[in-house]
């Protein structure tokens, strides 16, 4: 099920127990740029080798995958809104890294997705001009990061999707209003994740582990649909 079509059943749901006090319902997409703070990356490789290293990661927002996200808020009548936000952001460790820790494969390239629930507040109008609404926001969820680890001198690979830890989000943003269906937005966000990740093994050997804490910046423009 694709980002797009997981935030219209969530929009529906939240409709159908919306109370009757509610405003509107929010669709929003987006794209930006991201980069990632360094972060120490520190555990064992599978068989015990350890490891603990400042790593310097890379966004590559603008590489494919592509960096995206999107939401759906259900704005009350007292302009608080409540839903829910995925971003597909990345992180990729340098040659330098991958090389002291004892990796050639060190990213979460299909995406370092951050799923978070959000409460949101905006002010339309505060400018006296009905097409500017500053808002701010602010999420509690989890990364589900898809984990691209290859062992130097190993057979196996890990290569797939883990639940690694709690994640933190931050926005604020400005949307301008095409009518009263579509608006533009632009946004910063903040995002902290950590992570505990597991290393697969080769046949004999145990798992390995890898933690480090992500923290991303990005900015983002999107179109919103509201109804």
């Amino acid at each position: 099920m694709n980002m797009l079509k997981s935030l219209k059943l969530t929009a529906a749901a939240i409709a159908l127990i919306a109370s009757p006090a509610a405003a509107e319902m929010e669709l929003s997409l987006y794209m930006g740029v991201q980069n990632v703070q360094d972060s120490t990356a520190s555990g064992n490789l599978p068989g015990g080798a350890s490891f603990s290293r400042n790593v310097n990661w890379e966004g590559k927002p603008l590489e494919n995958p592509y960096y995206y996200g999107g939401r759906a808020i259900w704005w009350t009548q007292g302009n608080l809104g409540f839903g829910i936000e995925g971003t597909h952001t990345k992180a990729y460790a340098s040659d330098a890294d991958r090389a002291a820790i004892g990796v050639d494969r060190l990213e979460f390239s299909d995406g370092h997705n951050i799923i978070t629930a959000n409460i949101m507040k905006r002010w339309p109008g505060v400018f006296n001009n009905a097409k500017f609404t500053p808002y701010v926001g602010a999420g509690v969820g989890v990364a589900i990061p898809h984990v691209d680890i290859r062992v130097t001198g190993a057979t196996d690979r890990t290569f797939g999707y883990e639940t690694t830890g709690p994640a933190v989000r931050g926005i604020a943003g400005m949307k301008y209003n095409l009518n009263d269906k579509w608006a533009l937005f632009g946004e910063y966000q903040v995002v902290w994740s950590d992570n505990d990740a597991t290393i697969d093994p080769d046949p004999g050997q145990t798992a390995g582990k890898l933690k480090t804490e992500l923290v991303t910046h990005a900015v983002n423009l999107g179109i919103s649909y509201s109804f």
